[in-house]
């Protein structure tokens, strides 16, 4: 049966290490998964909701974007997965008599573990101005206070409108809808902080900021490129696809300042032997600096172009534009500097090279390890001219694999989710609802954050997510949010930023993936996108959580009705009662969604358009795919610092915390520790089992500190460091952001190590 939540924060003073593992998957991750599943949901519940998992008349995983093959395993899910699915799928209830026994001083003591222990929300929560705990307040009253705040504000540029990637196609056309008849396009969304960079990359050179391959792609590659990312344990059944294409003869170069588990081993829970022996993945290990990639796919392309027939001149001539400007900055492409910049030797770039012109089908796989760097959009410019050189985009098993994290982060964006809404959008989304949107640029999570903190904005309301978890700068960050009148959260469970109110807060709790959906007409489906443009129907199959809760199209309909009242046109409350009738809006406002209702119907579902994969046509502003030429960046660390790079854990999906333990990195019963380099620790004198604290060092001169770390001697990168965020946020300045996309840079954080 499953267990209670814990009635206290577990100590984390002294977690323990044992030496890395150098396999993933497996019996080990069978066992995790049974055990976190029954804790949460008992054992009958754990067979009835893991079995709908991603399968053609269940629901959508609420983890990861990673697309599902046409025929389904039985259990079409991974271990991250299930965990995510058992998390929203709990028997723990959160209860107004909860909030009443935890007031606002004592949940913000809380770690973000125990906070998302403690289970599903079952009642609208209402924090009033002067309240030091959360009350329970009725639906209507919930959006007359959102009606008071946001009619009251002296323009609509005083509100911002966030967006977690979990939130469906149906919910995120309502919500951008909402958002822009109010008359604002401040839509922050998640996208701002992981892929945003890849979005503007992809955009300026080939047209579309999307990926532009397929699964089908991936087991067809020669060559597959993954560079700064851990599928392992961030996108763990992209290991079965990698683990298909090696078995059809395909090679395989891992770019990452880590070693990681998954791409050295995948012990396939599928298969006996899967399990048992499992498949080596990796051909090559390129243990690159952080921040050195630019610099490596810059000598790359390099040599590309000076080896002999190695370069598709006819694709060249035919479908690109610049590639003079890149031959001429490629030529200065240094050796000396780039083994500098990258920390690699001469022979493993050779071997690399040799790799890459062996391959006539080449795939180049990305997450943020790329992303967030101040001259991440460059990097990943980079890696599209080493592409276009060899004509890998716009054929068969070749292309552009940017993998996205939560699980319709891309679909939210396609429905309009966006501070900068292209032209064309507006237009049709006007045209259909005889409004007049705003042209103006919004705010994204950077300037939001900003706007907040200067008092331009005064209304925060995030539909899922954890915004303060999941942002830069963290004491900049809460203190910019306490200046608003009225933050709201539309959630399932409890976060960090449910303790970080506005003057008045509201909590909206809301239906999961995993809950039945029952409205006026009868029960409902959403759809969702996943990280390669597939559209399905995602089905809930369990009873909700609580009688009291609303759907997400319910809330933004009912929201929506509280606010602009009878001056809207829009049939809000057909919206809520059938979601169909969205979607037959947004087939004639989004383009590729044509007859979405019955496309969408198809146990199958539907793949979008892109004309980069599908026509080489290049919908650029040359009207071809555009090499480009950027100065190369490195980040340069000065004596006696490390570089510092956040990232997650294997118990942990974005900033929702499963566990304490890291199981592939050896690491349990703690999430406050650094992995140093030996060599670098032993330089810097910090030995293994000391603690320290992290300040980061930037031009603003803000001391921000990360106090009470464990140093863990690990085989990084030399001159690199790594711990988890959100623990680490704190160390990243709000104004350290990527060029073009403004994108935190939360992979290159200068760091100096005091004593704890």
């Amino acid at each position: 049966m499953a267990t209670k939540p814990p009635t206290g924060d577990p100590v984390q003073d002294a977690p323990q290490v044992t030496p890395p593992k150098h396999a993933a998957a497996g019996l080990p991750a069978i066992g995790h998964t049974l055990r976190i599943a029954q804790e949460q949901m008992g054992l009958a519940r754990t067979a009835r909701t893991l079995l709908k998992v991603n399968q053609k008349d269940g629901f959508d995983c609420p983890g990861c974007a990673w697309p599902e093959g046409d025929k389904r395993h039985t259990a079409e899910f991974c271990e991250n997965g299930a965990k995510a699915v058992a998390e929203e799928a709990t028997l723990r209830r959160v209860t107004p008599e909860f909030f009443a026994a935890h007031p606002l001083a004592d949940l913000a003591t809380r770690s973000g573990y125990w906070l998302g222990q403690q289970g599903r929300i079952t009642q609208p929560m209402y924090l009033p101005e002067g309240g030091d705990r959360y009350e329970a307040i009725s639906w209507e009253r919930a959006f007359a206070v959102i009606a008071e705040e946001l009619t009251a504000l002296g323009s609509p540029d005083e509100a911002l409108f966030y967006t977690s990637g979990r939130t469906s196609n149906e919910a995120a056309f309502l919500f951008q809808l909402f958002a822009r008849e109010f008359g604002t396009n401040n839509l922050p969304d998640c996208s701002n902080m992981c892929h945003e960079s890849s979005g503007s990359a992809l955009t300026e050179t080939i047209g579309i900021g999307k990926g532009s391959v397929s699964l089908e792609d991936l087991h067809q590659a020669d060559l597959i490129i993954v560079a700064g990312q851990n599928p392992g344990t961030n996108h763990p059944r992209m290991l079965s696809a990698l683990e298909k294409a090696k078995t059809a003869g395909a090679k395989i170069i891992s770019v990452n300042p880590l070693p990681e588990a998954g791409m050295e081993r995948f012990k396939n829970p599928q298969t006996p032997l899967g399990m048992l022996r499992g498949t080596a993945l990796n051909d090559l290990f390129l243990q690159i600096r952080i921040g050195g990639d630019q610099a490596l796919f810059r000598l790359l392309n390099k040599l590309v172009i000076e080896t002999e027939g190695a370069t598709d001149e006819a694709f060249i001539r035919e479908h690109t534009h610049g590639y003079e400007d890149l031959a001429a900055a490629a030529k200065e492409a240094d050796w000396d500097e780039t083994l500098t910049a990258t920390g690699l030797t001469r022979p493993e770039i050779e071997r690399a090279l040799a790799m890459i012109l062996a391959s006539k089908r080449t795939i180049v796989c990305w997450a943020m390890g790329l992303t967030q760097h101040k001259h991440a959009v460059a990097t990943i410019r980079e890696v599209v001219n080493l592409l276009l050189l060899r004509g890998n985009i716009g054929r068969p098993g070749a292309g552009v694999c940017p993998v996205r994290g939560h699980s319709n982060v891309q679909g939210d964006r396609t429905m309009g989710i966006f501070e900068r809404p292209a032209p064309a959008f507006l237009d049709a989304l006007d045209k259909e609802f005889g409004i007049t949107s705003p042209r103006g640029h919004g705010y994204d999570v950077v300037r939001s954050i900003q706007a907040m903190r200067d008092g331009e904005a005064k209304v925060l309301f995030a539909m899922g997510g954890n915004f303060v978890g999941a942002t830069p700068d963290t004491e900049v960050t809460e203190a910019a949010i306490r200046r608003t009148a009225l933050t709201v959260h539309v959630s399932t469970k409890l976060n960090r930023s449910h303790a970080v109110t506005g003057r008045r807060a509201l909590i909206l709790p809301t239906l999961g993936r995993t809950d039945k959906d029952v409205q006026a007409s009868g029960r409902q489906f959403v759809t969702v996108e996943d990280s390669m443009g597939m559209v399905h129907a995602s089905r809930g199959n369990l009873a909700p959580a609580s009688p009291h809760l609303l759907s997400e199209p319910a809330i933004v309909a009912r929201m929506a009705r509280a606010v602009l009242g009878s001056a809207s046109a829009t049939p809000w409350e057909d919206f809520e009662r059938d979601y169909g009738a969205v979607r037959d809006r947004i087939a004639r406002v989004v383009p590729g969604f044509e007859d979405f209702n019955a496309r969408a119907a198809r146990p199958e579902g539907f793949r979008l358009p892109h004309a980069p994969r599908d026509e080489r046509r290049f919908p650029t502003r040359t009207g071809k795919a555009n090499f480009t030429a950027a100065p190369v960046e490195y980040p340069r660390v000065p004596p006696g610092r490390l570089l510092l790079q956040t990232l997650r854990s294997h118990d942990q999906y974005n900033t929702t915390i499963y566990g304490l333990d890291d199981r592939y990195r050896g690491i349990t019963g703690g999430r406050r520790v650094v992995m140093v380099n030996p060599d670098d620790a032993a330089e810097l004198g910090l030995a293994d089992g000391s603690y320290t604290d992290l300040v980061s060092e930037w031009k603003d001169g803000v001391e921000r500190r990360a106090p009470g770390f464990r140093v863990v001697h690990y085989p990084t990168a030399r001159g690199c460091a790594a711990a988890y965020y959100p623990e680490t946020n704190v160390l990243v300045p709000l104004d350290s952001t990527a060029d073009t996309s403004n994108t935190p840079a939360s992979k290159s954080v200068v760091v100096r190590f005091e004593p704890a």
